[in-house]
């Protein structure tokens, strides 16, 4: 059995936030083990179209809360679009209310993941 790239591990942690909330890139990489690969698990959600079963990419924001990835989806506007679709407000390319809707892998999934 192949073992698990970087980016697969990054997609399955990505799928697991929630309707309505976000994570962040340092967050996903921190709980993979790997602190300090925030911009690898960028790269990976900038490669993550039209993959089966769908990341949500859009749920995967800046330590900041800011919509950094915005340019790599079809339009500019779509990321927000996607978010303000689930109830998340965004004002000037950022999560209103980050820290409140902030999914952190560490602690909100069970240990042995």
């Amino acid at each position: 059995m192949a073992e698990e790239s970087f980016y697969d591990r990054v997609y399955e942690v990505a799928r697991l936030v929630p309707y309505g909330r976000v994570t962040s890139y340092g967050a996903i990489a921190k709980f993979l083990g790997t602190a300090g690969t925030a911009r690898m698990v960028g790269y990976a959600m900038m490669h993550c179209g039209g993959l089966q079963p769908p990341v949500p990419a859009h749920r995967v924001v800046n330590s900041r809360g800011m919509l950094t990835g915005r340019f790599h989806f079809a339009t500019p506007t779509l990321m927000q679009q996607m978010l303000e679709n689930e109830g998340v407000e965004v004002e000037n390319d950022g999560v209103k209310n980050f820290k409140q809707l902030l999914w952190d892998p560490a602690k909100e999934l069970m240990e042995g993941y």
